[in-house]
C-alpha cells in the first residue's frame, strides 16, 4: 500500500518543518495543493523547500513551476483538459482527481495515479462524504485490465490510521491523508501510525514518469 500526504490548502506555519520530518521518515510523494495561491506565492514556498526535496513534490496548480523547479510531477483535476499537453509528458509523474466512475474509467491507464474520493466522510471538509456505494467502486477496481492496473488508484477522503488498512481490503493501491495529519498536534506521529498500519513498504510510491 502506498502512502501519500497532501498539503494543507491555506497557510500553515508548521508546514516546512513538518515536511522535513515526513521526508526524513520516508515520505516519497508530497502533493502541494494550494488552489488560492498565485504563482508568485507558490514559487516563494518552493524556494523555501531544500532543492534535494523538489523531486518529491507533485504540484496541483501552476504546473509550469514543476518544470522550472524540477518537481516530481503534476496533478490534474477531474474533467480538466486545460493542461493536456503537460499531462502527456513522459518525463513527469502525473496524477488526477476522480469523484465518480466515469472519470475513473477515463483516467485508468492514462495517468500514473488517480485519487478517488471521498471514500469515507471527509475530515477537512465538513458534510462531504461518499456518494457512490463503496461496493460499486470495489467491483470496478477488481475488474481492472492489466493496462488499467498501471494506474495506481489512491483512496482519499477521511483517511485515518484506524481505517487506512480497510482501503487495501476494498481494492485500493494506496491512501492519501490530509485532515487527519494536519489537524493533529503531532503530524509526524499520525504519519508513523499510518506507516505502521500499512506496513513499512508503504512509503515508496511511484516512479516519476507518465503511464503511456
Amino acid at each position: 500500500m502506498k502512502l501519500v500526504v497532501i498539503s494543507p490548502e491555506a497557510d500553515e506555519p508548521r508546514e516546512h518543518a513538518v515536511l522535513a520530518e515526513l521526508f526524513a521518515a520516508g515520505l516519497e510523494r508530497y502533493h502541494v495543493r494550494k488552489p488560492q495561491w498565485p504563482q508568485e506565492k507558490l514559487a516563494v514556498w518552493l524556494n523555501a523547500v531544500p532543492s534535494q526535496w523538489w523531486s518529491r513534490l507533485v504540484l496541483h496548480q501552476h504546473h509550469e513551476l514543476a518544470v522550472e523547479f524540477g518537481c516530481g510531477g503534476m496533478h490534474f483535476k477531474d474533467s480538466d483538459d486545460s493542461d493536456d499537453a503537460l499531462h502527456r509528458r513522459a518525463d513527469f509523474f502525473t496524477s488526477r482527481s476522480c469523484h465518480d466512475l466515469a472519470d475513473l474509467n477515463t483516467a485508468l491507464g492514462n495517468y500514473a495515479a488517480v485519487f478517488f474520493s471521498p471514500v469515507f466522510p471527509s475530515i477537512s471538509k465538513s458534510g462531504y462524504g461518499p456518494t457512490i456505494p463503496i461496493e460499486t467502486v470495489t467491483e470496478r477496481l477488481a475488474r481492472r485490465t492489466d493496462a488499467e492496473r498501471k494506474t495506481e488508484v489512491i483512496a482519499l477522503g477521511g483517511i485515518t490510521p484506524t481505517n487506512a488498512i480497510r482501503c487495501a481490503e476494498l481494492g485500493f493501491d494506496g491512501v492519501a491523508v490530509l485532515g487527519a495529519l494536519w489537524q493533529a498536534l503531532e503530524p509526524l506521529k499520525v504519519f508513523e501510525q499510518l506507516q505502521s498500519r500499512l506496513g513499512r513498504d508503504a512509503s515508496p510510491y511511484l516512479t516519476t514518469h507518465h503511464v503511456a
